[in-house]
């Protein structure tokens, strides 16, 4: 006679594994995330476009901590070009934070988190 009502492996959906394991392996993956994430905030990326003329800094948190640009660069008659090269510059090093946050995180592999 088969079980009545019975669920393969007995566990439902979960294939006979235990439900501690799994939330072990969940507070072990969620601890593991966490130290990535304080890893990636204390790092620091840079970009230079410009041959140098202008350079970068942000934090793993995306937070602008430096901008330096070459004297020789200072046009008065051309502030847009300028202005690009920060633009640019800024959107590089930010890139880069992302980057390596989806190379740190994404091999969590957890489905809607958009890495």
């Amino acid at each position: 006679m088969s079980k009545r009502g019975g669920f393969p492996g007995g566990m439902g959906g979960f294939g006979g594994m235990n439900i501690n394991n799994l939330m072990k392996e969940a507070k072990k993956m969620q601890a593991d995330m966490e130290k990535s994430q304080a890893e990636l905030a204390q790092k620091e990326f840079d970009a230079s476009v410009g041959g140098g003329a202008v350079t970068v800094k942000v934090s793993g948190e995306k937070v602008i901590k430096e901008i330096k640009i070459k004297p020789e660069v200072l046009d008065p008659e051309d502030v847009e070009m300028l202005e690009d090269l920060i633009l640019t510059c800024t959107n590089e090093a930010l890139r880069k934070v992302d980057s390596e946050q989806a190379a740190q995180l994404g091999k969590y592999n957890i489905p809607g988190m958009g890495f």
